[in-house]
């Protein structure tokens, strides 16, 4: 299992450099509302704590989060507004059908098409668990709180791309 503290990622030091101005977009979904309100509220404290503008975008499942981040930017892409990046949250609960794997393997490809396509990254925040246990372990208990984990990731991920200008 992977720790937290095996890796550096949550690690900013003074801050990000190359985040002035950026735009970030969270998708996020409706279903598991308690679970996914936390990573919302986890990632939007390190946007505010970074001084990032944000968008925060709602669809109703993990389903429908790789349409809502493809439109957002096919309306925005010109636009002043464009974002640099995009948060994608949800929690996928393992049931007693298959169709956990389904929804979990379609949000996967789905937003790593929008990866391969889009010029800007897409950061995956979408829990798949197979119980609410592991769900809490992961809004703020022992496996960190991953709503800040993607947070941190969009940032430093806007900051790497300016890099390559």
């Amino acid at each position: 299992m992977a720790e937290v503290s095996n890796s550096s990622l949550l690690s900013i030091g003074a801050g990000i450099p190359g985040i002035e101005d950026a735009c970030v977009v969270v998708v996020r979904t409706e279903w598991n509302d308690a679970v996914v309100g936390a990573l919302e509220a986890g990632c939007k404290t390190v946007l505010d704590k970074a001084g990032v503008n944000y968008r925060v975008i709602t669809v109703p499942g993990a389903f429908e989060i790789p349409f809502g981040i493809r439109a957002y930017w096919d309306i925005h892409k010109y636009r002043d507004d464009r974002p640099h990046a995009f948060i994608a949250l949800g929690c996928v609960l393992r049931g007693d059908t298959p169709h956990f794997e389904y929804v979990c393997r379609a949000v996967t490809d789905g937003i790593l098409q929008l990866n391969m396509t889009l010029p800007v990254p897409t950061i995956f925040g979408v829990l798949t668990v197979d119980n609410q246990q592991q769900a809490d372990e992961r809004i703020g208990g022992k496996h960190g709180h991953k709503g800040e984990e993607a947070a941190i990731t969009a940032l430093k991920m806007i900051a790497v791309k300016k890099t390559f200008q």
